[in-house]
């Protein structure tokens, strides 16, 4: 498959940049203006901040606090990830000493635009579901990365820890949003003992229903067998039974 008519054929299957040209040939006018478009969306949306009041609006009287990263803008947010995944010592008190059985985050990461049109309805919809379980206040992290999940879900003894993050925008999708889920969290727990959905957002990724009936199983899974991360495997598409 190398003519114009198959990489044409390729192009209407996926949104990323296939190829331009077979040979060295000086690119086309559109194809340099429309990737320094998609580069100047994708700088915007790591820059732009969290709109949190439309975040909060779709869990209507659902109790949240917003708390804030040791990363005090976004400057040092990028240059010290390290910063990034753990709690300001002063919003500490902001948050209830459990127990609960699980812990919800919003953090903005890398998207502002990803949490802004996802996050709140994504969270929504995951209490709905698991409303059977004890769920701790959301909690809407500012300049906040995955391990901030750790650190909030250890002090408030929370049983598991949901993450819903801004993923990294790239030159064809900049508004995904990813939802890591990690059982018994604590300050230091490595990235394989996470499950992570990925890839959801409004244009041809998972819709926020598939999204939640997703992290849900795996959720319930976790509990179930006491563990995350490689040793649980996602099996939600094959009608897999949980608790």
């Amino acid at each position: 498959m190398s003519g114009p008519a198959d990489i044409d054929a390729l192009r209407r299957l996926t949104p990323a940049r296939l190829r331009l040209a077979a040979g060295a040939e000086v690119s086309p006018l559109g194809a340099v203006l429309d990737f320094q478009a998609s580069h100047a969306e994708a700088r915007d949306a790591i820059r732009q901040p969290v709109d949190w009041a439309q975040v909060t609006e779709p869990l209507g009287q659902t109790a949240t606090i917003r708390v804030h990263s040791r990363a005090d803008d976004r400057t040092i947010y990028l240059r010290r990830p390290d910063l990034g995944r753990r709690l300001r010592d002063a919003d500490a008190a902001l948050l209830p000493d459990g127990p609960f059985d699980i812990a919800l985050i919003v953090a903005d990461g890398l998207s502002a635009r990803a949490i802004n049109e996802t996050a709140g309805d994504l969270a929504a919809a995951l209490i709905a579901r698991l409303g059977d379980l004890a769920i701790a206040p959301v909690v809407l992290a500012g300049q906040g990365r995955v391990g901030i999940g750790d650190d909030i879900g250890a002090r408030m003894r929370a049983g598991l820890v949901i993450v819903l993050i801004g993923e990294r925008p790239g030159l064809s999708v900049t508004n995904s949003v990813g939802a890591y889920i990690t059982l018994a969290p604590r300050v230091g727990t490595p990235d394989s003992a996470r499950n992570c959905v990925s890839n959801i957002h409004g244009n041809g990724g998972l819709s926020v229903v598939q999204a939640a009936d997703r992290i849900t199983w795996l959720v319930r899974q976790a509990r179930r067998l006491g563990q995350t991360g490689v040793a649980l495997k996602d099996m939600s598409d094959d009608g897999a039974a949980i608790e």
